[in-house]
């Protein structure tokens, strides 16, 4: 089971409480966007195995969104953040090239 931590309230939560938002950090286009930057934004996603960035929303706790980095083929939980912050923490970056030399480093 995957039990994440609300960096808003501090609640360790399983996923049961949590809703999954998708990826994060991706770039939102607005009115105006051409079609090429708005394909893009809804369609032209990684999902690659290994480490990702994830949104998530506490929904049966405090309701706020926040980041997650996880891997996908282990579940291994590496941290969580808050939604606001528009990329992960260095010390994030640091503890997931420690345990998995091959990362490569966050990329928007």
């Amino acid at each position: 089971m995957l039990i994440l931590t609300c960096p808003n309230c501090g609640v360790a939560a399983d996923e049961t409480e949590l809703s999954a938002g998708g990826e994060a950090h991706l770039t939102r286009y607005g009115a105006g966007s051409s079609d090429a930057d708005f394909e893009t934004y809804m369609f032209m996603r990684k999902n690659a195995r290994g480490v990702h960035f994830e949104r998530w929303r506490h929904s049966y706790g405090c309701g706020k969104w926040f980041h997650a980095a996880r891997c996908t083929t282990t579940l291994e939980v590496f941290g969580t953040y808050p939604a606001q912050t528009t990329e992960p923490p260095a010390e994030l970056i640091e503890k997931i090239k420690q345990k998995r030399p091959d990362f490569e480093g966050f990329s928007k």
